[in-house]
């Protein structure tokens, strides 16, 4: 065989493996999922059997602060989580707001032994908000818990939310946040394993970074965009992570490097279920996330850069909770697989920037699979 039969020969058999490669993208890439109608409801707990229409992040804000809570088989967790939720929300003082300046940040020491030094919070503010709690398929009876506990709070605007079917921990905070009506939406994890209170930290500093960039109020009255994550980067050298298994330390190294290779290294903790988002920013990520599952939380970090939204990363207190959803090794195996399919998306021009063009209106890229 000659020298260009050969070339000949390379060329084709590099074609083929490219075509083959896309097609597996292709194949085994999540789509946008699409709501069916019933979960573009949701039931309170003043009226358990009425179903009443959920708001859209395309409308104008109408409460200071919506908490999004994805549940999956939380009955038993959940009521503790909502208690001091509520609690926290319910103890801020009425007062008017301050300009934040990044000399108000002070450090405190806190010698509880599940709470690490944190940044000193400002006094908190009363705020209107509402709690979206949305099932995720649950098998066991979290709607009823969630509207059990509401029956004993009558003055908190509570929406529980069913999705038909499980659809992972990223669909059900993604279908929160394109029903919630706050001027700033909270995602946070159904277990309490955060210290709630700590939402005055992310408050603040979402407050320093608007203000820097000038958008803090913008002449339509609303926001810049901005995000910004509670971290736990902090506990890296803490009992808590130094006598966890070698198999869950390897992992999170390796899930570092990869987080560095996909460009969203300079965030330290990609995973902490506590995430602020003002509405802006919001409307501009949530509409394109594609990742239903645990590794959603790096597709709209890696969509905020990718589109100059600032991102901050504050650390927030943290302790272990029992009755984890998470296998270790095979959610590894899946979020592993999910981050490569994402960088290739992103490489190939399917997901990304150019996609926020493409999914703008939020009654077609909501979470569940209209079957």
């Amino acid at each position: 065989m000659d020298q260009s039969s050969l070339l000949y020969a390379g060329l084709v058999l590099l074609g083929a493996t490219a075509l083959t490669v896309y097609a597996l993208v292709i194949f085994l890439s999540p789509e946008l999922l699409v709501a069916h109608p019933s979960e573009k409801t949701y039931v309170s707990p003043s009226a358990p059997d009425a179903l009443k229409p959920l708001g859209k992040l395309s409308d104008p804000p109408s409460v200071d602060l919506s908490v999004i809570i994805p549940a999956y088989n939380e009955f038993a967790r959940l009521p503790d989580m909502l208690a001091t939720t509520i609690a926290h929300l319910d103890s801020t003082p009425s007062r008017a707001p301050s300009p934040p300046s990044e000399g108000d940040i002070d450090i405190e020491v806190d010698l509880e032994p599940e709470h690490p030094p944190l940044f000193k919070p400002p006094p908190p503010l009363r705020r209107t908000y509402e709690i979206i709690i949305v099932d995720d398929g649950s098998k066991d009876d979290t709607p009823g818990a969630a509207l059990a506990f509401g029956k004993t709070h009558p003055h908190v605007d509570m929406r529980v939310v069913k999705l038909r079917q499980n659809v992972g921990k990223g669909g059900a905070v993604r279908h929160g946040m394109l029903h919630a009506r706050g001027r700033r939406l909270l995602m946070v994890d159904a277990d309490g394993a955060t210290r709630f209170a700590d939402l005055e930290v992310l408050w603040r500093d979402m407050d320093i970074v608007l203000k820097r960039q000038g958008t803090l109020r913008e002449a339509d009255g609303e926001e810049g965009a901005a995000v910004v994550v509670g971290s736990r980067a902090h506990l890296v050298k803490t009992e808590a992570v130094v006598k966890r298994s070698v198999l869950r330390n390897i992992l999170m190294y390796a899930l570092h490097t990869l987080l560095r290779i996909l460009g969203v290294g300079h965030i330290r903790d990609t995973q902490c279920g506590f995430k602020l988002f003002s509405r802006k920013a919001a409307r501009a990520l949530f509409p394109a996330q594609h990742l239903p599952a645990w590794a959603f939380d790096v597709e709209l970090l890696l969509l905020a850069r990718s589109t100059d939204i600032p991102v901050a990363e504050v650390p927030v207190a943290w302790h272990e909770v029992g009755g984890s959803k998470l296998n270790v090794v095979l959610d590894s195996a899946g979020m592993f697989r999910d981050l490569l399919l994402l960088k290739a998306n992103f490489v190939l021009g399917r997901w990304g920037p150019a996609s926020l063009e493409r999914h703008t209106d939020s009654d077609h890229v909501s979470v569940d699979q209209n079957s």
